[in-house]
């Protein structure tokens, strides 16, 4: 498996395995057949409610000898109800236990919005911390505290685009170290893979194959499937692929880290094999004008009436 090198030497397989929507119930055998069949790269977060299942998981597979820890690189994110320094360190402390691990490989602040300690999801602007009130920079900078104590081996932040990076690296000891976003070929993030680049900032694409399965809340009337887009199925079926190792293979091959989310053995399988799928320049080329702005998870949730927080704020579009 490819994988992306850190400065200290660390190594992180560019194919992981997601577990947004994945259910209790159903993440522990997903994680166990992922560690089994060669993944080596879990993605995590508390506010999936799922990560004691995952280190359950992770610790069944360690003692039974299939993984060495060491071998597994481990990605959780910080929830947006943490943002206060003095939170950060005990949700960081609550995730490590519930994945059963002493250290975390990559800790993410999940999203540039803040709430009130103890909220999931917001259901009235009292939820919401404005960024005037706790500006993302102090969160950030307890995050690297983390670091500098070995709690954490790198950190970074998830849903950033050019301008919030600029700021938080003009503030930063640490700098980020992952930018995780919604990427696929309806949102290729052009602007955001040129920045990345030059700055060697690598970017894990989540939501990959175009979410289908995402809450009904979150959909739109009529909205494009990706995984039924002609160009991507015509592709497939000159490659004997599936749609799906073709959208993972578009982004393995742009340098981006991709993050799969399934929980059916044969899908687990076969998002793995992506990995040696070889698509041509005429195939990147024809993906490469698929490109519509269309975002699945938009984040509407942040922007309610009331709320310190816009759209706009948040994409900076």
């Amino acid at each position: 498996m490819q994988t992306v090198s850190f400065d200290n030497g660390d190594e992180m397989p560019v194919l992981g395995l997601g577990t947004w929507k994945s259910a209790p119930g159903d993440v522990y055998d997903a994680v166990t057949f992922a560690l089994e069949t060669g993944y080596r790269h879990i993605d995590c977060a508390p506010i999936y409610g799922n990560e004691p299942e995952v280190g359950q998981a992770l610790s069944d597979t360690v003692s039974e000898g299939v993984v060495d820890r060491d071998d597994v690189w481990i990605t959780s994110k910080l929830w947006n109800d943490a943002h206060r320094p003095k939170h950060v360190r005990a949700a960081l402390e609550e995730t490590l236990d519930d994945l059963q691990i002493d250290t975390l490989d990559l800790y993410l602040m999940h999203w540039p919005v803040a709430l009130t300690r103890g909220t999931g999801m917001p259901s009235a602007p009292d939820d919401f911390l404005s960024l005037d009130e706790l500006p993302l920079a102090e969160t950030w900078a307890a995050m690297e505290e983390l670091v500098d104590e070995g709690r954490v081996r790198h950190i970074g932040v998830s849903n950033f685009n050019v301008p919030k990076l600029r700021r938080l690296m003009d503030a930063a000891d640490h700098a980020p170290e992952m930018n995780q976003v919604e990427m696929h070929p309806y949102l290729p993030q052009e602007d955001l893979l040129s920045f990345a680049n030059e700055h060697d900032l690598p970017l894990t694409a989540y939501s990959p194959l175009g979410s289908k399965d995402r809450p009904e809340g979150m959909k739109g009337d009529d909205e494009p499937l990706l995984l039924e887009d002609p160009t991507i199925n015509e592709i497939a079926d000159r490659h004997d692929a599936t749609p799906g190792q073709v959208l993972i293979s578009w982004a393995l091959h742009r340098g981006t880290i991709t993050i799969p989310k399934s929980v059916t053995p044969s899908h687990i399988e076969e998002n793995l094999a992506a990995a040696d799928l070889s698509l041509t320049d005429n195939d990147m080329e024809a993906i490469g004008e698929l490109g519509r702005g269309r975002r699945y998870v938009r984040g509407e949730v942040w922007a309610m009436d009331g709320s310190p927080y816009t759209l706009e704020g948040i994409w900076e579009k």
